[in-house]
This record gives C-alpha cells, structure tokens and sequence, in this order.
C-alpha cells in the first residue's frame, strides 16, 4: 500500500467475534496499527500508549484499529488485561497482513520468518491512507500518530 491509494475490502473478527469491514471504516478517520503479537514487550507498549491516549482521540474523533494474526480469543485476553477500548482485529491467516504489504521476513536471534512487520497506516474519511509509518518503533509512537492527524487537520 502507499500513500494516496485506498484500503483494500476485507472482513476480520475483532476481540468479541463480531465482523469489522473495511466498509465500516469509511466516513470515519482511522488509525490501522498492525502489530506482530499479543503480549510481547513492544506490543505491550504500544497497545497501553494508544490506550492511554485514547480519549484524546476520540475527541479528535479519530478510530483506533489494531491488527495482527492472534486470534480471538487472545485478543479478547490481550483487551481485558491492558484494558483496551478499541478495535483488535484478528488476521490469523495474514490476509490482510499481506494486502496492506506488511507481511514480510524478518530476523530474529539469527533466525529468518515470515511475520507482521510493526506498520502504521493512517486513513482519512474516504478511507485513502495519507501516512505510513513503517519499521515503527513503539514507544511514544501514539503521540506521533494523533500530532499527525492534527497537524494535517485530517480530523475536522
């Protein structure tokens, strides 16, 4: 995916079981977060700084959607234990993964993966992504991504 280009359609099961769809996004700004996994170090960190500045952005009335290849029922888990208010997609196939182009190798402890690779896409109104923070890193990446939506004033 780049910039200017719109989101692909897709269906996925969010922490409750119910079906989220691309469709549901449109007419709403929205940040898309893939992650690689519940309950990992960096997850963790950035799962519990975009909960804790959730309030800002809904009053910036901007939606959060995190998605990574967990599924349901570790998202459900994942959203009890850091209290999380928001969307937790689960794309236990990596469909989706690999139509935003965030599947990919990766490297770790000199072994080589496939995996989500950390990527933040945000989406205005018509759902046409005008950032893309790649290789994120996620500590304070929550304020990086709300001074964006408010420095573009994609949110008004």
């Amino acid at each position: 995916m780049e910039i200017d280009q719109h989101i692909p359609n897709f269906e996925l099961l969010n922490s409750k079981n119910k079906l989220v769809t691309s469709e549901d996004l449109i007419g709403k700004n929205t940040v898309i977060y893939f992650y690689p996994k519940d309950f990992t170090p960096g997850c963790t960190t950035e799962a519990f700084e975009f909960t804790q500045n959730y309030n800002k952005f809904i009053d910036n009335k901007i939606q959060i959607i995190g998605i990574s290849k967990d599924n349901t029922t570790s998202h459900k888990k994942f959203c009890d234990k850091m209290k999380i208010q928001y969307e937790l997609l689960s794309d236990v196939d990596a469909v989706v993964s690999k139509q935003f182009g965030v599947w990919g190798k990766k490297k770790f402890m000199g072994k080589e993966y496939y995996g989500i690779l950390r990527t933040t896409f945000l989406v205005n109104k018509n759902g046409i992504i005008f950032k893309i923070f790649k290789n994120v890193k996620p500590k304070n990446h929550a304020d990086e991504v709300l001074s964006e939506f408010i420095e573009k004033k994609s949110c008004k």
